[in-house]
């Protein structure tokens, strides 16, 4: 009996055209699942496998890796299930690989239970796969567990127990491990400097390539792409021309990734005409430096040259229409944003995701469109956006700065679990209505969660107290956000400080204010 209900015809036809299922057809068999395998063809794979009168283990293990060249991790796991037989190491390995690309720690948990029935964990591949998926799995403490019962161990043993940690943001552990290791690779350097930039310790991250470079490992791009990223963290973008000029003696400024890192470097300096400069030398550009480009050149207020990007590059994805949409709105374009994103839902190829939404939502607040905004929320709600948390808060300020209040707490209330960014937008909503009572009232349930509030909690609060001539609470609040709450005012909080003290008819203790913060807050 099949075990592929779908592939009866595509059986039979194997069947007609299969050898006699002697020793020599069942290995030729094998060989086709194996041949299709290699192709990607996993269909054609289970095809040859269900027409087969009998199969061996090697068969079995053949398919299901199949269904693994094919990207379908899902599928082999299901398969893999419905194995007769007991499974050999090779088996398990294949499992475990498709349980790690699923990272999917409940099925891979199984599977280790099973390794330590059948007494075959203690082997090289099997231990190396275990630990692996649980670095996927981002399950730091059961690989340190696996790797640690494993008798023997390699390079790729210590660097996936070396991700585990990395991926888990325990980076003391990561370090002592890396210290630890018998040689360190190449690839052992590059995840713990991908680790230290993803922790936001670009100084730290810096250290660590230096030592690389006088233990006489060489970079490579990967390694140029980690530091490139890692210097978009520093203040000054002195280090990333360091990091620019090693790329360019090395050569490694010729593959695609390490220019798109560049320019989106430069963009986040504002160094727009060195990242033109880049991609115009490019040989070989990808999506991502047509996106990257667009993307900078909107950000630096460059809207009609990166409409033009758009315009011209040779294809386009949903990063690509949503950086446009995004783009426009930060621009002050918002009916642009708007027609871009009818256009968008006309594309076959290409639909927009919960990052478009939240941009479309973005222009329809700032034109203060409630009908658009309320079909776009029906759209978000139609393909199951809606409960996204960065749709959901883009739809309260859209609300919000629509003047429908109860639209924006009801979007608010809805959401299980909020953020910070909840919190204050739904303040904002409260402040810029007119509702300071509620908005006074979110900050205390805020507290009463153990949110910790920021620089914009507080611009909402005094922008409430200022719209409200709350000036005694107003006061309390700047107060102590200075010296509870050890946050630095801005100018937008001195603005509401100033508003509110002139509303009052307190003039003197406006200029008095004025006095005492405009130095320190200049200085931000």
């Amino acid at each position: 009996m099949s075990l592929n209900p779908h592939g009866g015809r595509a059986a039979a036809r194997a069947a007609e055209h299969g050898a006699p299922f002697t020793f020599a057809g069942l290995a030729a068999a094998t060989s086709r699942i194996a041949s299709h395998g290699r192709a990607g063809d996993a269909a054609a794979a289970r095809a040859v496998f269900d027409a087969m009168p009998r199969r061996d283990a090697v068969a079995w293990n053949a398919m299901l890796t199949a269904y693994a060249r094919a990207g379908q991790p899902h599928a082999a796991l299901a398969f893999f299930a419905r194995m007769r037989g007991q499974p050999d190491a090779f088996t398990l390995t294949a499992a475990l690989s498709a349980a790690s690309a699923l990272r999917c720690s409940v099925a891979g948990a199984q599977l280790h239970a099973r390794l330590l029935r059948l007494g075959i964990r203690a082997l090289l591949p099997v231990g190396n796969a275990l630990v692996a998926m649980y670095a996927r799995c981002a399950r730091a403490d059961d690989a340190s567990c696996a790797f640690r019962e494993m008798r023997e161990r390699n390079a790729l043993s210590w660097c996936s127990l070396l991700n585990a940690y990395v991926a888990s943001g325990r980076m003391k552990l990561a370090q002592e491990l890396f210290d630890e290791m018998p040689a360190a690779s190449n690839v052992a350097w590059n995840t713990l400097l991908m680790g230290y930039s993803r922790s936001s310790k670009a100084e730290q991250c810096l250290l660590v390539f230096n030592k690389m470079r006088v233990s006489g490992i060489s970079c490579d791009d990967a390694t140029l792409c980690i530091l490139i990223d890692a210097c978009t963290e520093l203040p000054y973008p002195s280090t990333g021309f360091a990091v620019h000029k090693i790329a360019v003696q090395s050569g490694w400024n010729a593959v695609p990734e390490v220019s798109n890192s560049l320019i989106s470097f430069y963009s986040k300096f504002s160094l727009l005409d060195h990242a033109v400069k880049i991609f115009e030398s490019m040989e070989s550009r990808t999506i991502v430096s047509w996106n990257s480009l667009m993307d900078a050149c909107a950000r630096l207020g460059h809207i009609e040259q990166a409409a033009a990007l758009f315009q011209s590059a040779p294809e386009t994805n949903v990063i690509s229409w949503t950086a446009m949409i995004g783009g426009f709105a930060r621009n002050g374009c918002a009916d642009e944003a708007l027609a871009l994103f009818v256009k968008m839902l006309t594309e076959k190829d290409i639909q927009p995701d919960d990052f478009t939404l939240g941009a479309v939502l973005h222009a329809c607040a700032i034109t203060a469109t409630m009908a658009t905004g309320s079909m776009i929320h029906a759209c978000a709600f139609q393909r199951g956006f809606a409960s996204y948390l960065y749709v959901a808060n883009s739809l309260m300020d859209m609300y919000g700065k629509c003047g429908d209040v109860e639209g924006a707490s009801n979007v608010f209330d809805a959401i299980l679990q909020k953020d910070l960014v909840s919190w204050n937008t739904m303040l904002f909503g409260f402040a810029i209505n007119g509702w300071a009572n509620e908005a006074l009232a979110m900050y205390e349930s805020m507290l009463s969660h153990d949110v910790c509030p920021d620089e914009v909690t507080f611009a909402g609060l005094l922008t409430a107290c200022s719209h409200s001539g709350l000036m005694e609470q107003g006061r309390a609040f700047f107060e102590s956000m200075v010296s509870v709450h050890r946050l630095k005012p801005t100018p937008e909080h001195l603005a509401c400080v100033l508003d509110m003290y002139a509303r009052s008819g307190n003039i003197l203790k406006a200029i008095e204010m004025l006095d005492q913060y405009s130095v320190t807050v200049s200085a931000t």
